[in-house]
């Protein structure tokens, strides 16, 4: 049982890398205290050069980058966006503040991410349905694992509707050396507090066509027309990043590498903790075309050889030792707001979600912790193993 002095181990926590002050220091020390501004602009170079595409526009936060980039694909009321169900909240949502229809497909065993095959079986019912095509494929890249994006990306081609990739997981993740983000016609990444850099909140819309991320920026300011006075021809967003938060990015950007590695690290210290326990499996990169930045380290537990531990059972254990850990996203398809919208389904996000777990996964976690973790773990399994 976790004592009163003892820290709790998060899932999560940010990893501020003392770089960061430099930059929100001059922001103050130049009263650039405000959504414009050097360490903006500065943040946005980064991103694109980082990321490898030809323009980006930073946000409040990434599901505003994703309500944006539907309303840049003309998405409409009425309309139909194609997402994936095994995903946040987050991801489906701004398909309603469109006032479209959700139709969610359901994903692939290796990557857990949408099934190209059911993709196009989706549109193909979709279009015999309504006579028309879905106006937007919104890709999740879920944990850090990139998608399938050579059999996405065909399928999308072949019926020619754009994609929408949600990448706010998966900085830094690449498939066949690319940056996830970079495939389709927009991206976004998210840089709230647990992702793999922060700018405390935060989000960034990249695209390879530059007048999509200056449209994104004019939306997010409010859509301002050029004049002298404020004149507005078209309904504008408040969703611009500050400068300050921005600063706090640009630091996060120097060690971006770092925290990757150490995520890395940490998803291989616990592969090597439970190569030899039964009844646990990992999201793995499925060939070596994917790179997983692995922001979250997930699992699947089969009580049927794990001697009964469930995964709900070994949450709640490890809630009790002050560790904190989650079940793995409950599918749309599942979630009241959405259930009665089409789903493409083949059973795949519904046994993730039931068997699977997320553990402490972020940059911050010491060597001690780890095997703290992974000692709680072992005596659970052993004691139910053997009873």
């Amino acid at each position: 049982m976790k004592s009163e002095t003892q820290d709790i181990i998060r899932l999560s926590s940010p990893h501020m890398s003392g770089k960061e002050m430099k930059y929100v220091s001059d922001a103050i020390e130049h009263n650039q205290v405000f959504p414009l501004g050097k360490n903006v602009t500065d943040f946005e170079d980064a991103i694109r050069t980082y990321c490898g595409v030809a323009a980006c526009s930073c946000l409040s936060t990434g599901t505003a980058a994703l309500h944006l980039a539907l309303i840049l694909l003309d998405v409409r009321p009425g309309d139909e966006v194609i997402c994936s169900t095994f995903t946040f909240v987050a991801s489906a949502n701004p398909i309603l503040y469109c006032q479209a229809t959700p139709v969610f497909i359901d994903s692939e065993p290796s990557s857990w991410n949408m099934d190209p095959n059911l993709l196009r079986e989706a549109i193909q019912d979709r279009i015999r349905i309504t006579r028309k095509k879905p106006k937007v494929i919104l890709v999740v890249h879920l944990y850090g694992m990139p998608a399938d994006m050579q059999s996405i990306m065909s399928v999308a081609d072949e019926f020619e509707i754009p994609v929408l990739e949600d990448a706010a997981e998966a900085l830094g993740s690449t498939y066949d050396g690319q940056h996830c983000g970079s495939f389709g016609k927009i991206g976004v990444y998210s840089f709230n507090g647990n992702k793999i850099i922060t700018t405390s909140g935060g989000g960034a819309l990249v695209s390879g066509d530059e007048s999509l991320c200056r449209k994104a920026t004019f939306l997010a300011t409010q859509a301002r027309d050029e004049a002298p006075h404020y004149q507005h021809s078209q309904i504008g967003y408040n969703y611009r990043m500050s400068n300050i938060s921005a600063g706090i990015g640009l630091g996060q950007m120097e060690v971006l590498d770092d925290r990757i590695a150490k995520r890395r690290e940490n998803n291989n210290f616990y592969r090597c903790a439970f190569v030899n326990i039964d009844g646990i499996t990992f999201l793995t990169e499925p060939s070596e075309r994917y790179f997983s930045n692995y922001w979250l380290t997930t699992i699947l537990l089969y009580p049927e050889e794990t001697g009964g531990v469930t995964r709900e059972y070994l949450r709640l254990y490890l809630q009790r030792e002050g560790i904190e850990s989650r079940p793995l996203w409950k599918p749309m398809h599942l979630q009241p707001l959405f259930d009665s919208y089409p789903c493409y389904c083949n059973g795949t996000s519904e046994l993730l979600f039931d068997k699977g777990l997320c553990l402490p996964s972020g940059s911050t976690l010491t060597e001690f912790q780890l095997e703290s973790i992974v000692t709680s773990f072992l005596i659970q399994l052993h004691v139910k193993t053997v009873v």
